[in-house]
């Protein structure tokens, strides 16, 4: 016999896996910026901040976990110097923290139009990561006389922002065609 529970679980993980599969698939249709990676998806972030905003921040980094660990079987990039610190920290900044930390925006769920505010927080974060890496991890790849703290702003920046703009711009589209998909689901 299936609990009222068990069912409202069941439905959260079916859900959560296929908002994930979504977003998975859309980051193979990807515009690359930059030779060394960094690329611009079809609004895949907004799949991923999906999952916190209907399901919560359990589901939401339980999801976004997963999202990370597929991205990096994906599209890894072994560090310049393969020490095993360089690695691990390509590991750890470059894609689980990087895409887990899209599953807080089930801090924004609760919020009127939460993903507004959980886009811009999550994906600056995110951004973040990538900025640490690029300074600490991928410094061989600044041209000789630049600083490596303003090329590592200036290439994660360039897709990061462009990903922003997408994932809010189809957050504000699904928004204006039901508020309902974006908002709280338990």
């Amino acid at each position: 016999m299936q609990t009222a529970k068990s069912g409202n679980s069941l439905r959260a993980l079916t859900e959560t896996a296929i908002l994930v599969a979504v977003a998975f698939v859309l980051s193979f249709f990807k515009f690359d910026l930059w030779a060394n990676g960094g690329s611009v998806t079809p609004a895949s972030m907004l799949f991923i901040l999906m999952i916190g905003i209907r399901r919560g921040p359990v589901w939401g980094v339980g999801g976004a976990l997963a999202y990370s660990l597929l991205q990096m079987l994906q599209s890894f990039s072994p560090p310049p110097a393969e020490t095993p610190l360089n690695f691990l920290l390509v590991v750890l900044l470059d894609y689980i923290v990087a895409f887990t930390i899209l599953g807080f925006s089930g801090f924004f769920g609760k919020f009127k139009n939460g993903i507004l505010y959980a886009a811009p927080v999550c994906l600056l974060v995110r951004f973040a990561c990538h900025f640490a890496s690029g300074i600490l991890i991928w410094a061989s790849y600044v041209p000789e006389g630049t600083p490596v703290w303003l090329y590592s702003l200036t290439y994660n920046g360039s897709y990061m922002g462009i990903e922003l703009v997408i994932c809010m711009a189809a957050a504000f589209a699904l928004l204006r065609y039901d508020k309902t998909i974006l908002a709280r689901q338990e």
